[in-house]
C-alpha cells in the first residue's frame, strides 16, 4: 500500500500564489507519474498536472503557464505551485501517483486539500 499526505491547501485572494505538497509513503513501492487532479461540487474529477519520473510534465490548458509541477523523486513529493490564481482554480485538490507495488502498477489517491480562491 502506498499513502499520499497532501499540505498546503488554504485560502488566498485572486492573483495570489500557493504551494501544494505531497509525500508518498510505504513499503517496498516506486512512484511512477505523481499528479494533481481537483474536484468541484457537481463535476467530475479533472486533470490539473502530471509529471513523470523523468521529469516530463502535462498541464491542462486552464493552468499552463501559472502552475508548475516538480518532483523529487528521493523524497517521493511532488509539488505544485500555483501563481495568479483565480477563483475558478477553487477546488478540492487531489494528490495522485500511479505506483509500482509488488511487481503490478496500481492507483493511489490522496484524501483532498482545499484550495480556496477570494475574487
Amino acid at each position: 500500500q502506498v499513502q499520499l499526505v497532501e499540505s498546503g491547501g488554504g485560502l488566498v485572494q485572486a492573483g495570489g500564489s500557493l504551494i501544494l505538497s505531497c509525500a508518498a509513503s510505504g513499503r517496498n513501492f516506486r512512484t511512477g507519474t505523481m499528479g494533481w487532479y481537483r474536484q468541484t461540487p457537481g463535476k467530475q474529477r479533472e486533470l490539473v498536472a502530471t509529471i513523470e519520473r523523468d521529469i516530463t510534465t502535462n498541464y491542462a490548458g486552464a493552468v499552463k503557464g501559472r502552475f508548475t509541477i516538480s518532483r523529487d523523486n528521493a523524497k517521493n513529493t511532488v509539488y505544485l505551485q500555483m501563481n495568479s490564481l483565480k477563483p475558478e482554480d477553487m477546488a478540492l485538490y487531489y494528490c495522485y501517483t500511479l505506483a509500482l507495488v509488488s511487481a503490478t502498477y496500481r492507483d493511489y489517491w490522496g484524501q483532498g486539500t482545499q484550495v480556496t480562491v477570494s475574487s
